[in-house]
């Protein structure tokens, strides 16, 4: 059966490109609603995960939520923006609001050797890109067994990854132009991470 993508979308406008990006490196997607619940997506059975962005802040008491489950099924995921503070809360991290809100380009310097930044040489050399960020609020704690692995000058969590490199989290958007190696990150997501077969 031909592997796939679930994009479970928590109101971000960028959705759409998400799926774009993920199409134009050759692997099949389909967005849903982030509240399909557990048994649905058991029942695709993802190769990975994408959670997208949104408006909302995790702690709000109306926030749009996955069931902590979704995380440990054993499927990669990756969380974009909202995506990321939402797999941080739910895994017992804790998430604030930023003192300096990121809108627009900002730029990051990531971890060289992680899957996530595989052929990104400027991280190898201790340079940094840019990214498009767009974000209110930023993680203040890390959940166990999670670690950042890029910053910008004024996040100091920018992307994280669990100890197994099976779950990661960007505070930017790699889905948009404006952050030129963002396909990259998603193509290692997908081929790297998730395994999907290159065709």
């Amino acid at each position: 059966m031909e592997q796939r993508i679930l994009i479970l979308d928590f109101g971000s406008q960028y959705t759409m490109l998400i799926a774009r990006r993920v199409r134009e490196l050759r692997v099949y997607s389909e967005i849903h609603p982030f509240n399909v619940g557990t048994e649905f997506i058991r029942s695709f059975a993802p190769a990975g995960i994408i959670l997208s962005g949104g408006p909302a802040s995790v702690y709000e008491e109306d926030a749009p939520r996955i069931a902590r489950e979704v995380l440990t099924m054993g499927v990669p995921v990756l969380g974009i923006c909202y995506g990321m503070q939402l797999i941080a809360d739910l895994l017992g991290g804790t998430v604030g609001r930023s003192a300096d809100r990121e809108y627009g380009i900002a730029n990051i310097r990531g971890q060289w050797g992680s899957p996530l930044f595989l052929g990104i040489e400027e991280f190898r050399h201790k340079m940094e890109i840019p990214v498009w960020m767009s974000h209110g609020d930023r993680i203040e704690k890390l959940p166990e067994g999670f670690s950042s692995i890029a910053r910008s000058a004024n996040s100091p969590v920018a992307a994280i990854s669990n100890r197994e490199g099976t779950i990661f989290g960007v505070q930017f958007h790699p889905e948009v132009v404006h952050t030129p190696r963002g396909k990259e990150i998603l193509s290692n997501f997908l081929f790297r991470v998730c395994g999907v077969p290159a065709t």
